[in-house]
């Protein structure tokens, strides 16, 4: 086996896992991850459906795979998966180029185990996640792992929260987003009370009781929140 065949075995295989990371792929975002031609990952796809793989062409939109089709046999639990994320988050700030390359590597295929509605909502913690390093070790909370399930699920939360003044009031919260400053976890969310998306401390959540209402997702982006509001 030439070089030129060593290297496409492996791109092939990194095509595979990315295609088992996601639901959907184009041959432009591969070609571009790759730093191969559009030809090119053509004749890689054809290579893939050849050697028996289940890749289906959705015209007009890209690459995916037959539901169910994953590497065995490991699984996680959502709650797994989301703590997956914030450690990706971590590694991310590491000033080590190997290192994270080897972590999103390793991340990578760690994903593509998932199964797809598992997969869709990894995804959409990720968008809806910012991560800063928070050196402050005193502030700390119990409920980020409750409310990553809230977000991705989009249950109607209940929180008792406390203000800077000490003042508890009763929220009923729609979570979109999570924080991390250099101090404190913070929460994004709808606020029925306030009629608006605030802000919430997760370290002055005193209490917090998922409902079994779900609400209808909010259609921004996370960057399209921060355009509009800062």
């Amino acid at each position: 086996m030439n070089d030129n065949d060593t290297k496409r075995l492996s791109r092939l295989t990194a095509i595979l896992t990315q295609l088992q990371t996601k639901r959907l792929l184009t041959a432009p975002e591969l070609a571009k991850r790759f730093s191969v031609s559009i030809r090119t990952i053509y004749r890689d796809i054809k290579a893939l459906e050849h050697a028996g793989i289940p890749v289906f062409t959705e015209e007009g939109k890209g690459y995916r795979l037959m539901e169910g089709y994953q590497i065995p046999p490991v699984m996680f639990t959502e709650s797994q998966a989301n703590a997956l994320i914030l450690a990706e988050q971590l590694v991310l700030k590491n000033k080590d180029t190997s290192f994270i390359k080897d972590y999103l590597e390793a991340i990578d295929k760690i994903k593509a185990v998932l199964g797809n509605k598992v997969k869709d909502k990894v995804n959409l913690l990720t968008e809806r996640t910012r991560f800063t390093q928070n050196f402050n070790n005193e502030r700390n909370s119990n409920n980020l792992s409750g409310l990553q399930f809230a977000l991705t699920n989009f249950y109607v939360t209940r929180i008792e929260y406390s203000n800077e003044a000490n003042q508890v009031s009763n929220r009923l919260i729609e979570p979109f987003a999570l924080l991390s400053t250099q101090e404190n976890w913070l929460l994004v969310a709808w606020c029925r009370l306030r009629n608006e998306f605030r802000y919430f401390r997760l370290d002055r959540i005193k209490k917090l009781e998922m409902l079994t209402e779900q609400f209808n997702p909010h259609k921004l982006t996370l960057q399209e929140f921060f355009d509009k509001n800062h």
